[in-house]
């Protein structure tokens, strides 16, 4: 039973935020002093389990968990472990992750053995010093031995890095020699203005359009069809052999073609990133032992997804396009 959105785009990749919680906190994602929500409003990880199950059942194929950080969350291994069985039953495709490396160490080799066979390590910079800066709590030597473990289990890792201008763009090239040399793709994402936070948006954004003709002084970028579920437009460089995706929320949205929603820790199903439209799933899950409610919930929400979001980059009033923070949708 598919789940066909208005514009008849089948949804069939859930993101599921299952902490608004991390322990970095990126200049770009968060302030520093976040008031994070009280636990008593957060899912169970009975509860979430409970919803992914409902959405597999429902036709994802696709099921990804994000945070905030995941793995900061408590008991975590448990939810996913609990997950794979969709993956043995042949229901789920694909159960992956996005991280910040910082837990990986402990990780790595569970998360392969409940049937995780790829993740996303999100990594801005390979400066220890400015890593440690644009993280303001994370160390770069802790995520290196994550993404050691995680090759070691023989996990897939493709490498997510934030474009910012004045910060990381003239290292990217570096980056992606790195990345590429270790068999990772790699993924440059448009900084996007969702949350208050202490830095100025305007100074840090740097368009893909502009950041792809710097790399193509110095890289042969080849476009190909690869697609991996998510959003992201590959190219292939020839002088690494390695795959390259861009991320265009803000200069070439990728509407048309979306067929995900996303989940937060609340039980909040957010239909589009960029807007504030959403669904109170936490509700209809905790009135019912039953799940029609919450079915009937789903197919509401789902019924008016957008066609698209608009976000952009304020420079007259410099308030973000997105109330909310990245950390509580989840990337």
């Amino acid at each position: 039973m598919d789940m066909i959105d208005p514009f008849g785009r089948a949804i069939t990749y859930l993101r599921v935020s299952v902490t608004d919680r991390c322990d970095f906190r990126c200049v770009y994602c968060m302030a520093e002093d976040m008031a994070f929500l009280p636990r008593k409003d957060l899912l169970s990880l009975e509860e979430l389990d409970r919803l992914c199950t409902v959405f597999i059942e429902k036709g994802v194929r696709k099921l990804r968990l994000t945070g905030g950080e995941p793995l900061v969350r408590k008991n975590i291994m448990h939810l996913v472990r609990e997950l794979s069985r969709h993956l043995r039953s042949g229901a789920l495709e694909e159960l992956t992750l996005t991280t910040n490396g910082s837990q990986l160490w402990r990780f790595a080799g569970e998360l392969a053995d409940a049937g995780v066979r790829r993740i996303n390590v999100s990594l801005d910079t390979l400066d220890p010093e400015k890593f440690h800066a644009i993280t303001r709590w994370g160390h770069l030597d802790k995520v290196m031995a994550g993404i050691d473990a995680a090759q070691q289990a023989g996990l897939g890792i493709k490498i997510n890095a934030v474009a910012l201008r004045g910060f990381n763009d003239m290292e990217l090239p570096d980056i992606l020699r790195w990345a590429h040399g270790r068999g990772m793709d790699m993924t440059v994402i448009e900084t996007m203005p969702m949350g208050e936070i202490d830095a100025d948006r305007t100074d840090q954004y740097l368009p893909l359009s502009v950041l792809r003709a710097q790399l193509e002084r110095r890289f042969t970028l080849t476009d190909i069809p690869f697609r991996t579920g998510g959003p992201a437009r590959y190219v292939e460089v020839a002088e690494t052999g390695g795959r390259l995706g861009f991320i265009t929320p803000m200069t070439h949205n990728f509407c048309e073609s979306c067929n995900r929603v996303r989940l937060t820790c609340t039980g909040t199903l957010y239909m589009c990133l960029g807007q504030e439209d959403a669904a109170d799933l936490r509700a209809p899950l905790r009135a019912s032992e039953g799940n029609e409610l919450l079915s009937a919930a789903i197919d509401e929400a789902i019924g008016r997804k957008p066609k698209g979001h608009d976000f952009i980059i304020d420079r007259r009033t410099n308030r973000p396009s997105v109330s909310r923070h990245m950390s509580v949708t989840g990337g």
